[in-house]
């Protein structure tokens, strides 16, 4: 290079960064130390599909364009001898076993990366590191095409305690690989925990990284985890999403053992229904594996990584909906079976034996819900057994789901009960036996000594108490004595009333009063509501603060409506939500009336006489009132206590929602009553 006549072919990294890149899963990688920790966001590429991926590119050289004249040359040979290689990792990839693909893709990848000098020599591969871009070159190839930009780009290098756009702190690094890692961090400016993936700003997957993150924070929707910022920021990449701290991915749920049919039922139809609904808006996940599945702690799944994650590893978008199809009847067969259902180990699962075709469940594990096991093969398998039809789309599996019949959840068995023992018998003393009675003559005199004989005489047995026997007598004579006392009373009062309520009556004028009987006493007025509040005691948040007054301003065309959720209420997602209506004074309820924008079941709580401040909203103040004292269900209701009541706070709480038309669970309170 001093002199001006030769001129080296760039390259982005040596041959064995390449291969450890493509093959960061491999044990023989790992021995080398280059290892990458997977989290709920990552999982590596199989080798099949890292050897067919590299087998398609095209090669370096003929991207790169700036070769001398007798580099040409050289490098076409280069070329033909990596398309060869490259074809028989290709072949590798689709028949052979993972280890021979590992070897051709590690061949292609030499091929096509060796540096070739002026004169055709090949160089060969260097274990010294590229020379370091500046910032403004690395932040001008941001806008060079994709096919001029090197393939592969070391990961930007930080630490924990880095601050990125001077407002993420870096804290633990989940993911470390070649050309990219992932971080959890703390966004100082909210004071809030967030997942950020870093990446070099001259990677030629950086352009995609940042479409691919952008377009999923246009998708807006809460089953997925969303993406809050994507930017270039010198000479990186960083994505910056949500972090749910208290979800569990699919991978640590299947720890123990499989799911019961009614969780795996759960998690098959909130992720299929999630995935779907971002096929219809042009998004696609590409690689959803357990990893990415999150269950919150309210029993919701919520998806992570949709777009994105694809794009760190630049997996192509070809046949999306069969991919994201074919992993969702992967997650339900992993589910069902605590298997992989294919060779390969992954995500602490077992793979199923080789050489064995793609069957359903049901045929690896016994005692697996025959429903569910026939959908996952329909969505798993090319050509599904029985002659059922494939499922190749998202959309057909959630049609599929919807039309199977609903898995119910197993009821708890109630806990048996065993009878006290009975109390122990009081010990009754006895008399000793044998022992002699000393008695004195029934005649004594000075003269007469006492007989011997009455000495010796026997012992008497006790007379048998009948302390309990007199005891009942006497209780039932007290009883019986009161009540003929109280019948009387109540009898000579009833009379003395008759007789002054007579007197009354003929002295009034006559009101022209029918033959048909005394007219029906009025009904009870209306109370006066002095608030009303949202009671979401299992929930973290009031819900829809602004429309509560709407529940009771005299106006059925309002309503109150709760949040939509994917699951009714009163299962295991949650028990309730409701509405705390404030009387303003303790006040006498005779009855509540609801009326709902749909089917609903309601249950009806009072705080007990006395009570002067509010409940908390959690689960202490939900627990305060008690045992509901009404339930009813439907439209329209009137919840009716056992017997009338003093209070001043009640709690409307719904235990059932109907389903609109978004297909969430959502309810309505359109008019409240209270009846004194």
């Amino acid at each position: 290079m001093a002199d001006g006549t030769k001129a080296v072919v760039d390259t982005s990294a040596t041959d064995d960064t390449a291969v450890a890149t493509a093959l960061g899963d491999l044990s023989d990688l790992r021995a080398d130390g280059r290892t990458e920790r997977e989290s709920e966001a990552t999982a590596p590429l199989s080798t099949a599909e890292i050897a067919a991926e590299l087998a398609d590119r095209p090669p370096l050289s003929d991207r790169t364009g700036a070769t001398a004249g007798s580099t040409a040359s050289s490098t076409g040979g280069t070329s033909k001898a990596a398309a060869g290689a490259k074809a028989r990792a290709n072949g590798s990839a689709k028949g052979a076993a993972s280890t021979e693909a590992a070897e051709a893709a590690r061949k292609a990848v030499r091929a096509t990366s060796a540096p070739v000098s002026a004169t055709g020599t090949d160089t060969g591969a260097s274990d010294d590191a590229a020379p370091a871009a500046t910032s403004e070159e690395l932040a001008a190839t941001i806008d060079q095409p994709t096919g001029e930009l090197p393939l592969l780009r070391p990961a930007p290098v930080r630490h924990s305690g880095d601050r990125i756009a001077d407002r993420y702190r870096l804290e633990d690094c989940i993911t470390q690989s070649e050309h990219f890692s992932s971080w959890r961090a703390v966004d100082e400016k909210l004071r809030r925990p967030v997942g950020v993936h870093l990446l070099s700003a001259g990677h030629q997957r950086a352009r995609g990284v940042l479409a691919a993150a952008k377009s999923a924070a246009l998708l807006g929707d809460p089953r997925f985890v969303q993406v809050l910022d994507a930017v270039q920021d010198g000479d990186h990449v960083y994505v910056v999403r949500e972090w749910l701290p208290g979800a569990s991915d699919l991978a640590q749920l299947l720890a123990e053992g499989p799911m019961e049919p009614y969780e795996a039922y759960q998690m098959v139809r909130q992720v299929t229904d999630a995935i779907a609904a971002a096929h219809r808006r042009g998004q696609a996940h590409l690689r959803l594996t357990p990893r990415c599945v999150l269950r919150t702690d309210s029993g919701q799944y919520r998806i992570n990584g949709i777009a994105v994650d694809a794009a760190l590893r630049g997996l192509p978008d070809e046949d999306a909906s069969r991919t994201d199809t074919r992993a969702i009847g992967a997650l339900l067969f992993a589910a069902l079976t605590h298997r992989w259902p294919y060779p390969e180990d992954r995500y602490d699962l077992q793979g199923v034996p080789k050489g064995l075709d793609c069957v359903p469940p049901e045929q690896v594990k016994a005692g697996v819900h025959k429903g569910l096991s026939e959908l996952a093969a329909r969505a798993l398998c090319e050509t599904p057994p029985h002659h059922q039809e494939p499922i190749t789309t998202p959309e057909e599996l959630a049609k599929a789901i919807a039309l199977m019949p609903k898995v119910r959840q197993p009821e708890q068995p109630a806990p048996s009960f065993t009878p006290p023992p009975p109390p122990p018998r009081p010990h009754r003393p006895q008399p000793p036996q044998g022992r002699p009675q000393h008695h004195a003559p029934q005649h004594p005199s000075a003269h007469t000594a006492p007989h011997p004989a009455l000495h010796e005489a026997p012992p008497q047995q006790p007379r048998p108490r009948r302390p309990r026997l007199r005891r009942l007598v006497r209780l039932t004579a007290s009883v019986v004595a009161l009540a003929v006392i109280g019948v009387a009373s109540w009898q000579l009062v009833s009379y003395y009333n008759d007789r002054s309520e007579a007197e009354v009556h003929d002295q009034q004028p006559s009101t022209g009063a029918t033959s048909t009987g005394n007219p029906a006493a009025p009904p009870g007025k209306p109370l006066a509501i002095a608030g009303m509040s949202s009671f979401n005691a299992l929930g973290s948040d009031p819900e829809h603060v602004s429309e509560v007054p709407r529940a009771y301003d005299g106006d059925p065309a309002t309503a109150w409506s709760t949040s939509g959720y994917y699951d009714d209420l009163g299962g295991s997602f949650r028990a309730g939500t409701g509405l705390l209506v404030d009387l303003g004074s303790e006040q006498q309820v005779s009855s509540v009336q609801v009326q709902f924008g749909g089917s609903s079941r309601m249950e009806l709580y009072a705080q007990p006489k006395g009570t002067v401040s509010a409940p908390r909203a959690d689960k202490s103040g939900l627990a305060s009132f008690g045992s509901p004292v009404a339930t009813q269900q439907g439209t329209q209701v009137e919840l009716k206590p056992g017997q009338p009541l003093t209070t001043r706070y009640l709690l409307l709480w719904l235990t059932s929602i109907p389903k609109d038309g978004d297909s969430q669970y959502r309810g309505r309170i359109a008019e409240v009553k209270v009846i004194g």
